[in-house]
């Protein structure tokens, strides 16, 4: 058994944060690196790839970064120093070293796995920080610090029987990060979710700042050009409108920690430019075009549906949709069908939409238990149209891997 392996044998399906804190108590755990916490429904891979990106050019700083969720499970990916993964070695020590506590307190994967990246970034005498929440905020593992900045990229219904039925519940589990007098950065975030998050910054004396608009946005070959603030000729290696937004909370970000963290211009638009992970409204180009994009939620495809629509590309459309079965697609299928031809599939997980989970919705949209099968055949058939490949994050990162290995 590998570490991969091990760290995900820990399995627990509460959702509470009361074993964690056990745990650390006992090994009275101290974690002092200066830290970017960032929360929020949608985005906050992006913010916190952009941000890793325009720290590690500048190579002022040793930056540590968690990334809260890995599609394929692997721990390395999840922690990364100066945007590189670390090794497995120092992973393994850690893991090593606690591993009967780990059992002794029934630690879920994804809390040994926090725990690892906070010992790492302390390992590495890490200058900054940046850590990505998972679904919720309040009750997260990583909410075991004390930020220099904290964040909330948006807040739309997700994860409804953990985090709450309403927006404004949401926003009170996603806004359990702020902290007393430390300030808060907030996205496209409205009606009670603002509301909710306005006054628990109030009454915990944390200022707010807010994202503001761009402008000139204008598509170029390798994505977007466009201006905030008093930057001008600023570009993203990617073709949503969406991230244009993401990109904006870096850039603020940056500006809110400049005293403390400087970063030259020079490195905040490489960084920008950077790639995206894979599954972020990645655009590649051929016969058929593909656009591969983890949307998992309705706000996630709203958006996306508005994304492809601004490339107004004028081709016909296939989406081939596979998602989670705890996923809203009540909502999710009737809004990204707009765009074409939807065709409903599955993927290799436990947790997938087999047919029968789709059975309100087959005379419809046509289910094809190998999506393989479709995209051959559109290939053959359509081979100047656009293939949409959304509904999960997994499902989108193994067709991305597979695109990228010509597998498709």
């Amino acid at each position: 058994m590998n570490i991969n392996e091990m760290i995900y044998s820990f399995v627990r399906e509460d959702y509470q944060r009361d074993n964690f804190d056990d745990f650390l108590r006992k090994i009275s755990f101290k974690y002092d690196v200066p830290s970017i916490h960032i929360a929020g429904t949608n985005g906050k891979t992006v913010v916190t790839s952009f941000l890793t990106n325009i720290y590690s050019k500048s190579k002022k700083h040793k930056v540590g970064t968690f990334i809260s969720s890995s599609q394929n499970k692997k721990i390395e990916e999840m922690i990364l120093i100066n945007g590189e993964p670390i090794s497995l070695e120092k992973v393994e020590e850690i893991f090593n070293e606690y591993r009967k506590l780990f059992k002794k307190y029934d630690l879920s994967h994804y809390e040994i796995s926090v725990f690892i990246a906070l010992s790492i970034f302390l390992k590495e005498k890490a200058d900054l920080a940046i850590l990505e929440t998972g679904m919720g905020g309040e009750y997260d593992a990583t909410n075991v610090i004390t930020p220099i900045l904290s964040i909330i990229t948006n807040v739309s219904l997700e994860h409804t029987d953990y985090l709450g039925v309403s927006l404004s519940e949401i926003a009170l589990h996603k806004a359990g990060i702020i902290k007393n007098n430390i300030p808060v950065l907030i996205g496209e975030i409205k009606g009670d979710a603002l509301d909710v998050i306005v006054d628990i910054s109030k009454r915990k004396n944390a200022k707010i700042t807010r994202i503001g608009e761009t402008h000139n946005n204008s598509f170029i070959s390798t994505g977007i050009k466009f201006d905030y603030k008093t930057y001008r000729d600023l570009e993203i290696s990617n073709f949503s409108l969406t991230n244009i937004k993401n990109a904006c909370t870096a850039i603020d970000a940056v500006d809110l920690l400049m005293e403390s963290f400087p970063i030259d211009l020079v490195s905040l638009k490489e960084g920008l430019k950077t790639s995206l992970p894979a599954g972020k409204f990645e655009f590649i180009p051929g016969s058929p075009t593909f656009i591969i994009d983890g949307a998992n939620n309705p706000d996630a495809i709203e958006k996306l549906r508005k994304d492809v629509d601004s490339l107004a590309l004028n081709k016909e459309t296939y989406i081939i949709f596979a998602s989670y079965v705890d996923k809203n697609i009540t909502v999710m299928l009737p809004e990204i069908a707009l765009l074409g031809s939807l065709y409903l599939s599955t993927f290799p997980s436990s947790r997938a939409r087999k047919e029968e989970d789709y059975f309100l919705y087959l005379d419809e949209y046509k289910f094809v238990e190998d999506y393989h099968e479709i995209i051959k055949d559109i290939k053959e058939n359509h081979p100047d149209s656009l293939i949409l490949i959304t509904g999960s994050k997994k499902f989108a990162s193994i067709v991305s891997e597979e695109k990228k290995n010509n597998k498709i």
